[in-house]
């Protein structure tokens, strides 16, 4: 979902500039309470992995492009706040070394692909785990859904976006089906990649996971009859 130049107004491209400003440095201050010596060099992976799976883009329609997000994972992994600041460097990189995005569109790609997906993909999360039983099983599935709900979401808020403060000659009502249809079938796919990342860490290293702070890990228990004498 990344945004080219020009795509909305300098109007639009200030507001969302300021949001993202914002966003960033209250993420900055968030981290602070998230981030320690086991979650830091997992902030490291998560990044990694999110810049690698947005290198992966295909045209939605009016000058836009479609990617996998990485928003609810980041969130789950590492929090929202430290996700929130994972998603942004990403995006900082591939708008100022690989002219992905574009420079005067950073603001409003890190308030689309950073705080909505992170937020959105956080909340839902943590609304679904209220339903499912409070167990370290649960995370994945949790954070299953939260992936498939944040990427149309995201989609629906560029549209608004592209309403207030487009410059393409094409119908808001035509940008909304293509980027809800694509990013419906976008999200699905992220849920899937989503939710088996988080279970192989889940199965590997519970502990770092910030999602599952609270819940309780089941422990493998090996019981041994004495031996006769």
């Amino acid at each position: 979902m990344h945004v080219p130049d020009g795509f909305l107004d300098a109007p639009t491209s200030v507001a969302t500039g300021v949001v993202a400003a914002a966003g960033v440095a209250l993420a900055l201050r968030g981290a602070r309470r998230e981030l320690d010596d086991r979650t830091a060099p997992m902030a490291g992976l998560v990044a990694t992995f999110v810049f690698a799976g947005q290198m992966i883009n295909f045209p939605v329609g009016a000058g836009t492009s479609g990617h996998l997000m990485g928003g609810a994972l980041a969130a789950v992994l590492v929090g929202p706040w430290t996700g929130v600041l994972c998603v942004s460097v990403v995006l900082m990189v591939q708008a100022l070394m690989m002219a992905d995005g574009g420079i005067t569109a950073l603001g409003t790609n890190i308030t689309l692909l950073s705080l909505v997906a992170v937020v959105v993909g956080w909340f839902v999360f943590k609304a679904v785990l209220v339903v499912l039983p409070r167990r370290a099983a649960s995370v994945a599935p949790a954070a299953f859904v939260g992936a498939l709900v944040s990427v149309p979401v995201a989609a629906v808020v560029f549209t608004l976006l592209f309403a207030v403060g487009g410059t393409a000659p094409v119908e808001t009502g035509k940008v909304l089906v293509a980027m809800l249809g694509w990013h419906s079938v976008i999200g699905i796919g992220e849920a899937l990649i989503t939710g088996l990342v988080v279970a192989s860490v889940m199965a590997a290293r519970p502990d770092p996971v910030y999602g599952a702070r609270g819940l309780a890990v089941a422990q493998d228990l090996e019981i041994r009859k004495a031996a006769s004498r």
